[in-house]
């Protein structure tokens, strides 16, 4: 689990990074990532991160639960490398169903890099 200060939980905050983020996509990710500007940055523990997975990817909520944990331990060892002022929403495709944590913490790091948002790069 994410620490609570670590997660986008309103709708608004997700309309948002949709509106506004910048938009890179892998195999099995899609990442939106808008970097809030300094005096707005509502957290002071660290960028806020969302993960959606639509029922078209699997139907069954604990394949979608169990890929959703493997995103967020993902994410765990990638957090303290990332900018604070962040608001990052990753969704996974259908294909991410035959992904395994290596897989999802190497494409995470690929598009982090591709967006130029870990931390030095922004």
């Amino acid at each position: 689990m994410l620490p609570k200060h670590n997660r986008l939980r309103r709708s608004r905050q997700f309309s948002q990074v949709y509106r506004q983020g910048k938009k890179a996509v892998s195999a099995h990710l899609i990442m939106r990532v808008w970097s809030l500007p300094a005096a707005a940055s509502e957290t002071g523990g660290g960028p806020c991160i969302g993960i959606v997975i639509s029922q078209k990817v699997h139907k069954r909520a604990v394949v979608r639960n169990r890929l959703k944990r493997q995103v967020r331990a993902a994410l765990r060892t990638l957090l303290p490398q990332l900018s604070p002022s962040l608001w990052i929403v990753i969704n996974l495709k259908p294909e991410a169903t035959q992904c395994e944590y290596g897989e999802f913490l190497r494409e995470l790091e690929q598009l982090f890099t591709k967006l130029e948002v870990i931390h030095g790069h922004s």
